[in-house]
């Protein structure tokens, strides 16, 4: 493709060089270029893409595209990089928005070709981003997912480095996804893809809003709530409809804003909606622990089960089900794939033939663990046993909070570590262990992770419930001078294993 094609309707300047250049990719990690890149100069948080422009074009580039605000790279340093490296240099106002704008062109625009299904809120977005594959998939629809716990492009599962990806990974995946005959893509949309314009330029069939929690205020992500809901709502200004829980708490916030925007959808446990969940209750069927639940619509009055437990799985199911019925999938697509559901680390059970109830999840603070072990309350009729430890160079309170938690909740604690990173997991068993002292809750520590999650499974017995918590998907482990394989599922299978051969 011709550089004019790529910065088609683009406002830009042309500093040195021409428009008929030949371009093979758009890159903006300098890493990555190779002979015809147009190499796109990101500003970012810690790293100016403006310093690498040399290296880029010492690899091959036959373009590089940079700011007109940049503060590196004068106008005498571009024309000496070009006439070096017979270069086109291209200026446009605010690289790091018009990358995706770059993106399209030059993919020819595949998120036109695909019905893409965006799902944001604090939490929820994985499950319910998995649950509405599983469906449109049921329904015999090929369809890709991008999310946080890894994307799915044309069948082929990878690992994600971001909730959200950036605008020049995500359309190579639509790209990918066009080129295979998928009709569809479910994404996770996260509140700094939509600050940054990681997902300028995309039209969602629906734009689901979960729920909002105090959560990414930090430096380089919100200043404040308020940036962080105002960061959100973007999602609707480029939606055919939009899908909000009347449950949450920003969900005014949410109606407000897209009035006279588009149409939106309701769903709610606790009161009126268009789509509502009624009279909840556990159920169990073989290994999987799950709810069921009477859903009340226009078009359906039935039971669903989720093979997933707590009240907070069926908020992912209803926001799941508003987009799938909106889209004209029947209703027994939908019971067969929610029936059937498993979400890598969301409450994964681990089969087992003596009767444990066996769960790896992410809960990963006081909030999440909570909610967690206040469900399995529910499920349990034996002994919670709970297994969890806290991230090092992470908020030290989150280490009180869920030692209280789980002292409160559970039969009996397995403290361990997760995360160290740089520092010492004793100190931060230690302070876990100031959390549970509050409580009347029993506990043990075992710092080797591998070992707990042994310790754990072992001393179950029929009836009890065994919650590996803070890692769910993950599979590694990061000390101070190394990051290891480690994946809690995989051990808790081999100590099943193990207990069973014996």
């Amino acid at each position: 493709m011709k550089l004019q094609e790529v910065l088609n309707n683009i406002d830009f300047e042309v500093i040195s060089g021409d428009l008929n250049k030949e371009i093979t990719s758009v890159e903006y990690d300098s890493r990555k270029v190779a002979i015809g890149s147009l190499f796109v100069c990101v500003q970012g948080f810690t790293v100016d893409g403006h310093s690498f422009a040399s290296m880029a074009a010492e690899k091959g580039a036959s373009a590089i595209v940079v700011d007109k605000n940049r503060t590196c790279l004068s106008a005498d340093e571009l024309d000496v990089l070009a006439k070096e490296n017979f270069l086109s240099v291209i200026e446009i106002d605010d690289t790091h928005k018009h990358l995706a704008d770059l993106c399209a062109n030059f993919y020819e625009h595949p998120e036109k070709r695909l019905s893409i299904y965006g799902i944001t809120g604090t939490k929820g977005k994985t499950t319910t981003a998995f649950m509405l594959r599983a469906i449109l998939e049921q329904s015999g629809r090929d369809t890709g997912l991008i999310g946080t716990v890894c994307n799915i492009i044309a069948g082929k599962k990878t690992h994600a480095a971001h909730t959200t990806p950036e605008s020049r990974e995500l359309y190579d995946m639509m790209d990918v996804l066009t080129r295979n005959n998928s009709e569809s893509l479910v994404m996770e949309v996260s509140s700094q893809a939509l600050k940054l314009d990681r997902v300028r330029g995309l039209t969602y069939r629906t734009a689901a809003f979960t729920n909002l929690y105090e959560d990414h205020i930090a430096p380089n992500e919100h200043p404040d709530m308020e940036d962080y809901i105002t960061c959100k709502l973007k999602i609707f200004d480029s939606c055919e409809k939009g899908i909000v829980n009347l449950d949450c708490d920003a969900a005014e916030r949410v109606i407000e804003y897209c009035k006279g925007k588009t149409d939106l959808i309701t769903y709610s446990i606790n009161g009126e909606a268009d789509f509502v969940a009624r009279n909840l209750r556990p159920e169990r069927r073989g290994h999987v622990t799950g709810t069921v639940f009477e859903l009340d619509c226009e078009y359906y009055k039935c039971d669903i089960f989720v093979a997933l437990p707590g009240k907070f799985n069926v908020y992912n199911a209803l926001c799941a089900i508003c987009s799938a019925v909106t889209e004209g999938i029947n209703i027994e697509d939908i019971k067969t794939a929610l029936a059937n559901i498993s979400v890598p680390g969301r409450m994964q059970p681990i089969e087992n033939n003596f009767g444990v109830n066996i769960l790896v999840d992410y809960a990963h603070n006081a909030a999440a663990l909570e909610s967690v072990l206040t469900t399995l309350k529910e499920y349990t009729t034996g002994r919670i046993i709970t297994v969890f430890g806290c991230g090092g160079n992470r908020s030290v309170t989150r280490r009180f909070e869920m030692g209280e938690v789980s002292g409160n909740l559970s039969d009996y604690t397995v403290i361990t570590s997760d995360n160290p990173r740089k520092e010492e997991p004793d100190a931060i068993i230690a302070d876990i262990v100031t959390g549970i002292s509050k409580t009347d809750g029993k506990y043990e520590v075992e710092p080797d992770r591998s070992k707990a999650i042994k310790l754990s499974i072992n001393m179950a017995q029929e009836g009890d419930t065994v919650l590996i918590a803070g890692k769910g998907h993950e599979d590694y482990q990061i000390f101070a001078d190394k990051t290891i394989h480690f994946d809690d599922c995989e051990h808790a299978r081999n100590a099943v294993i193990e207990r069973e051969g014996k």
